[in-house]
């Protein structure tokens, strides 16, 4: 896979639909504050989730995290891309630590596309966003 990894305008643009597609599902009574997340799969398959609240607030789970818990439960563990969408008006959604740190489990070296409302998009690497981190591989270091 590695860091040469482009998706084609049409595999991208549909990473980008599903992910704004789960927003719609979310579950966000408390928060008011709906995300959705597509997450695709070494193997090309896509595996979407969305935020789920609870009133007792830590029990939630966000849009990252079930997508990825949907794809290991399938039998998915290697990740080429994931996109975010939310309502954010003007800043680029931007995934929490925890869900940085979940994400980091399957790797650093793919691809996070943060969007607007707008359709607008920024990539990055998960490397990026969770620069000097601790993975897997740190555990067999000591």
């Amino acid at each position: 896979l590695g860091s040469r990894f482009r998706l084609p305008g049409e595999r991208l643009q549909l990473l980008l639909r599903r992910c704004r597609e789960a927003k719609a599902c979310a579950y966000c009574p408390y928060s008011r504050f709906p995300v959705g997340a597509a997450l695709l799969t070494a193997g090309g398959e896509i595996f979407s989730g969305c935020n789920v609240e609870n009133a007792c607030y830590s029990l939630g789970v966000c849009a990252e995290r079930t997508a990825i818990q949907k794809a290991i439960s399938e039998g998915h563990t290697r990740f080429r891309a994931m996109a975010i969408a939310s309502d954010m008006g003007t800043e680029f959604i931007v995934p929490c630590g925890a869900c940085r740190q979940v994400m980091r489990e399957f790797g650093k070296d793919w691809d996070v596309y943060l969007t607007k409302p707008d359709g607008t998009y920024i990539v990055k690497k998960l490397d990026e966003l969770l620069p000097l981190s601790f993975g897997p591989e740190d555990l067999k270091k000591a």
